[in-house]
């Protein structure tokens, strides 16, 4: 859903995409895969009958707001990371109903996204889940073998370390899970006195899988020009491996914290965009989203930014294109953004910036075939003005108006609908400040497109006039003084339908696109000609207009004129694609010469 048509010609100018990416990049599907527990791995298939698992899940999913389908709540549904724990401790046979859980929670400290966890107190137990970062330096104990709170030393610390590590270079989201025994007032005294002492029980790991269409929608974002980079509130290696997965810095991510980000100089930062590479902000915070969004801009850049919480809110309010997630998005967010997705995927994304550039294309379709008629409409009253009436006006006013009303409203419609032609990702990015019309697009109207147009309309008029035996200064009789007005008239329709073919691509062939891949522009032509037919052959319309039917001669005449025209923009379109292919073959080379 975009909010304003503006949106998406300005995205088929953006350089540079801020993505999310839980939801985004991935499924936002998460299924637990791998437990941590007393210095052992389980897998939550084979773990069912161990004490320390069902701990671990029991504590995990009471630490929710969550819940699953059928367990009474009057809406099911939340966070997807929340479902999968509550699924995890149902699996495990210690279901967690989230009426039975709410009802006995007495406090809720809800997660924060500076401190990436989030606590629940129920009677006088503290449970706490979030970035193992943000946990494990509040734990001083943890669960050992034997079930009993043992201190954490240093090197437990350090196994918890490298199992996070390793499951983070997969791609796996890591949650760290803690408790405290305490009085139920000092654990309902604040968050800061609450979440201290806490004994860790152990770390659970799922899996949260790229979506299918991402891999190429980057591949094509890049052929476009566009860099991507991922801001997001993961731990960075996982959020680097998903990058990769996708595509996202061809194998070399260089990966920034938050905190690395708030230690860095708004120079060094600038530094690090312009370089070139695309970047992981990991454990990124909404004021570090908003810091990344304004120094792109002040590059220069186009940016189109995603996001889904409160937070967000300023990021997407300040970046060229804000775009919130139409499922788990926030209303703030919503409200923020310029456009909402209503899948959450990535590659709708860039399927927007295709659509920006097709409407672009289209603009300029439409105003290419609209100026081009401007000439072999001008060019008889040139002749009739320069030959001080020597040769007699070979167009009415009302037959204008009949081209410029009649024949030409629909086709100039149709093009604005024209889909988009091959290579349209493959350009090089156009600046912002481009305007539609520009010198090429001049140049084929007028030079190419109308030159042609007016010449062959010329010709056709003068052509009637010799056969009946004219002469400059001669007045010809009124019937053949009406069929030469026609004969340019039904000239300048006849080019109109050459013009609107050539006009349905602005680099491309037209076999590339197919002649009747458009049914809107060949319904606009039927109509052309219909109307053309009337004003020509209809009695009463020949009294309006001053036209005169035209004989078999004049039509054979008339018939390779569409032809003629698209012709000659066709050959001026492969000519430009022959250059452009010339110049992508020595780019190669230039590049290697200045290396």
């Amino acid at each position: 859903m975009v909010k304003r048509l503006s949106a998406v010609e300005t995205l088929g100018s953006t350089t540079v995409i801020c993505t999310d990416k839980t939801g985004t990049l991935t499924e936002n599907r998460m299924r637990v895969t791998h437990l941590w527990v007393a210095g052992r791995q389980r897998e939550p298939a084979t773990a069912g009958g161990d004490r320390l698992c069902r701990e671990l899940a029991v504590a995990a999913a009471t630490c929710t707001t969550a819940h699953l389908p059928g367990d009474g709540a009057p809406a099911a549904g939340g966070d997807p990371t929340e479902l999968a724990l509550l699924r995890l401790a149902a699996g495990l046979g210690v279901p967690v109903s989230g009426n039975s859980r709410d009802s006995a929670r007495s406090v809720l400290y809800a997660f924060d996204p500076r401190s990436k966890r989030m606590s629940t107190v129920t009677g006088g137990r503290l449970h706490v889940k979030g970035a193992p970062e943000s946990v494990l330096p509040l734990c001083t104990r943890y669960l050992d073998g034997s079930g009993r709170f043992s201190t954490l030393t240093g090197s437990v610390r350090h196994e918890v370390g490298a199992a996070v590590d390793a499951w983070a270079a997969t791609g796996l989201r890591v949650l760290a899970v803690a408790q405290r025994i305490a009085e139920p007032d000092l654990l309902a005294a604040g968050r800061e006195a609450a979440e201290r002492e806490l004994t860790l029980l152990g770390l659970v790991a799922m899996v949260d899988p790229p979506r299918e269409a991402v891999p190429a929608a980057v591949s094509a974002a890049h052929r476009a020009g566009i860099r991507v980079h991922v801001i997001t509130g993961d731990y960075g290696p996982t959020a680097a491996e998903i990058a990769a997965q996708v595509g996202i810095g061809d194998g070399r991510q260089r990966v920034v914290t938050g905190a690395e980000l708030e230690q860095m100089g708004d120079a060094d930062l600038d530094r690090l965009l312009a370089g070139g590479q695309e970047i992981v902000f990991a454990r990124s915070s909404p004021e570090g989203k908003l810091r990344i969004c304004e120094a792109l801009r002040s590059e220069g850049h186009i940016v189109a930014m995603t996001g889904d919480g409160v937070n967000d809110a300023p990021a997407l309010r300040r970046a060229d294109i804000g775009i919130a997630m139409g499922r788990s998005g926030t209303d703030v967010a919503r409200e923020a953004a310029t456009m909402v997705l209503t899948d959450d995927n990535f590659a709708t994304i860039v399927r927007a910036v295709e659509a920006g550039r097709r409407v672009y294309d289209n603009v300029r379709k439409f105003v290419l075939y609209i100026f081009a008629h401007a000439v072999p409409e001008v060019v008889p009253f040139l002749i009739f003005a320069l030959s001080g009436g020597a040769v007699p006006l070979p167009l009415t006013v009302l037959q204008i108006l009949a081209i410029d009303l009649g024949t030409e409203t629909l086709p100039a419609l149709a093009l604005g609908r024209e889909r988009a032609e091959p290579g349209l990702m493959d350009r090089p990015l156009r600046s912002p400040k481009a305007g539609v019309i520009d010198a090429r697009l001049l140049l084929r109207a007028w030079g190419v497109l109308g030159v042609a147009s007016a010449v062959l309309v010329t010709a056709g008029f003068l052509w009637v006039l010799w056969r009946a035996g004219w002469q400059p200064g001669i007045d010809m009789p009124d019937p053949v003084y009406a069929q030469a007005t026609t004969m340019t008239f039904a000239g300048i329709v006849a080019c109109q339908i050459g013009t609107a073919f050539a006009a349905r691509t602005d680099h491309a062939s037209l076999r590339s696109i197919g002649v009747f891949s458009n049914p809107l522009l060949l319904g606009g032509i039927a109509f052309e000609l219909a109307f053309t037919a009337a004003v020509i052959y209809l009695p009463p319309l020949q009294a309006v207009f001053g036209t005169a039917a035209l004989g078999v001669a004049e039509l054979l005449f008339l018939t390779p004129f569409p032809l003629l025209v698209w012709g000659a923009d066709e050959i001026f379109r492969a000519r430009a694609r022959r250059r452009g292919a010339d110049v992508t073959k020595e780019e190669p080379s230039c590049e290697s010469a200045t290396s």
